[in-house]
């Protein structure tokens, strides 16, 4: 296996995330409330609708963004927004993710450390059926969670409360980037159910924002032969991986100064292209219940036993990529 070394640094660097919590917190500030722009602004698909509809619980409206295919959905995805972030910074990522067939929601709503209480209401809204789609379409009953950055903790936590309801249409999670706060592996621990359920992500190189892949230790501990894949770096200095992935891949062509600002880097557009590439095809893969062997590693220690797409980017000198272990 080539470059063995390098791909061992993320696990290292992510033991230093306590350390630079308190910089990252500075570098984005106080949480300003999710914008209000409408997602839809601009969306064209021949085969998806975006429609703005607020999801109704007990009386409270919270504001939603929805990608329904035009045909009968095979799935129900959460795709949700990051830290300070509104749904419309992933059209694109919805967009690839709805084309394949997955209705998509996000909701436009505060991502705070994953906002636990709001990911307790929603996640008993959906265990209840009671989570109603715009246009008359039938709500799915097979369920995946994803989302970035700190969406993608508020995803596992609506994941967990899933998995403590007994929802049987649970079939995982796929998550970009995630940042962990507080209970983080104990929510990844209950949507895995024991390697049952796939839980997958797609990781940028470490760095400040993403507080050095401080996801790791929660992916790695679930005991999954393959938990997803870290992106190419372009380059390492000194030992340490830097360039190529951005934290705001997800987001691409969709983000904004403030993104860039806060990532301190650009998403690319090779990188946002592979991060929906393996998030489209995970999805529906979840929701269909197949297999696309090409975007797996049947054990991440081993580059030969990776599919294709995969072993493209992990078997190489530089640039680099690493499945997440």
């Amino acid at each position: 296996m080539k470059n063995s070394s390098p791909r061992r640094l993320p696990r290292l660097l992510a033991t230093a995330a306590g350390a630079v919590g308190a910089i990252a917190a500075l570098l984005v500030g106080s949480p300003p409330p999710a914008s209000a722009a409408v997602a839809c602004s601009g969306y064209s698909s021949s085969t998806t609708t975006c429609v703005s509809s607020p999801i109704t619980v007990g009386g409270t409206s919270y504001a939603a963004d929805w990608y329904l295919p035009n045909g009968t959905a095979t799935g129900l995805m959460l795709v949700e927004h990051g830290f300070s972030r509104s749904c419309k910074h992933l059209r694109g990522t919805s967009k690839a993710i709805a084309q394949k067939g997955l209705m998509v929601v996000c909701l436009n709503e505060d991502m705070t450390a994953g906002n636990p209480g709001l990911a307790t209401i929603i996640g008993n809204a959906l265990a209840d059926r009671a989570v109603v789609p715009p246009n008359g379409k039938p709500l799915p009953t097979a369920y995946i969670v994803g989302g970035h950055s700190a969406g993608g903790h508020f995803a596992a936590l609506v994941g967990q409360r899933l998995a403590q309801r007994g929802y049987a249409g649970l079939k995982g999670a796929v998550l970009f980037d995630p940042v962990a706060a507080d209970g983080f592996t104990a929510a990844l621990l209950a949507v895995s159910a024991g390697g049952s359920r796939p839980v997958l992500s797609i990781a940028a190189r470490p760095s400040v924002i993403n507080l050095f892949n401080n996801s790791f230790g929660a992916l790695t501990s679930l005991g999954a032969d393959f938990v997803g894949i870290q992106l190419v770096w372009s380059k390492i200095s000194l030992g340490t991986p830097s360039g190529g992935s951005c934290h705001i891949d997800s987001e691409g062509e969709n983000t904004d100064f403030i993104g860039v600002a806060g990532a301190l880097c650009s998403p690319n557009a090779t990188q946002t292209a592979r991060l929906r590439d393996f998030a489209s095809t995970w999805a529906k893969d979840l929701a269909t219940g197949t297999r696309t062997a090409s975007h797996y590693c049947t054990d991440a220690d081993v580059v030969a036993t990776c599919g294709s797409v995969v072993r493209d980017l992990v078997d190489r000198s530089l640039p680099l990529a690493a499945p997440i272990r």
